[in-house]
């Protein structure tokens, strides 16, 4: 069992919890995910490693509150215990300089970004990043990316913060002023398709990682299954990182929403207990 020893919020429905995971947070690299569970009858969710901290043996997890588990491990304490958690899982990103990197991250997507993008500055790399919410208090993570990005780009939908407009209006502003070898994209599905459709235009190489419904994380279920470039790849063991170019996203989105109605009901069930 893994205990919680600090909880922040981040905004309304988003949580950061530090967790000891001695072994975990030793082998972890960006990119990587662990799977968890609240308790012996939870369900198991992927949730990317935002951090770690080897020297007092911790993990970062940020969780975005939309369902029954997220909720359950938004509501946990400090001294509260996960009831198991597996990782580091999946591959890690391909760390290397190139020149400039374009980090680009939507909502809760900043969190798993948060890692990679600090990998690359820490590889040599100019270092841009574009951050989209649907408001201001949504915005996550905007002073720790700029406490080493070259420079932090705000897009909000309701432009109550930084420039109005969704992330793709940020992205293609810095596409037309300067040469960029790199793009890395995390967030929901749909943004993550825009980003890709924007930077094949641009002949930008583009890296998404995707967080599909996923169970065993072994590559065994098959419930994370997406095509890439036309063959079926497994998103937690033959990723969770693709080639943004190669993604069958309409397929995806609608294997994402498979279980919708089952999951509508759980939380409904779920809220009920809590009143």
């Amino acid at each position: 069992m893994n205990r919680i020893v600090a909880k922040e919020f981040l905004s309304e429905n988003v949580v950061k919890l530090i967790v000891e995971a001695p072994a975990v947070s030793q082998k972890q690299n960006p990119g990587q995910f662990v799977i968890v569970r609240t308790d012996d009858k939870g369900e198991r969710i992927p949730l990317t490693i935002a951090d770690a901290d080897k020297k007092n043996g911790t993990i970062t997890l940020i969780i975005q509150r939309v369902g029954t588990t997220s909720h359950k491990l938004c509501n946990m304490h400090p001294g509260d215990f996960l009831h198991d958690l597996s990782g580091p899982l999946g591959r890690p990103t391909h760390i290397e300089k190139l020149g400039t990197v374009l980090a680009c991250g939507g909502g809760v997507g900043i969190a798993p970004l948060f890692p990679i993008a600090r990998a690359f500055k820490e590889a040599g790399n100019r270092l841009i990043t574009v951050l989209g919410a649907r408001n201001r208090e949504l915005l996550i993570l905007e002073k720790e990316m700029g406490a080493f990005a070259d420079e932090v780009i705000v897009m909000t939908d309701d432009g109550s913060y930084g420039k109005k407009g969704v992330i793709t209006v940020g992205i293609e502003e810095v596409l037309k002023r300067e040469s960029v070898q790199l793009a890395v994209a995390i967030g929901p599905a749909i943004m993550m398709k825009f980003v890709a459709l924007l930077t094949k235009k641009y002949d930008i190489p583009t890296i998404v990682s995707l967080n599909t419904i996923m169970v065993d994380g072994t590559g065994m279920c098959g419930a994370c299954r997406v095509s890439v470039g036309g063959k079926t790849k497994f998103v937690c063991v033959d990723g969770p990182e693709f080639d943004a170019h190669e993604i069958d996203y309409d397929e995806m989105i609608k294997r994402l929403s498979t279980y919708k109605e089952e999951e509508k009901a759980s939380y409904d069930g779920y809220l009920k207990t809590l009143s």
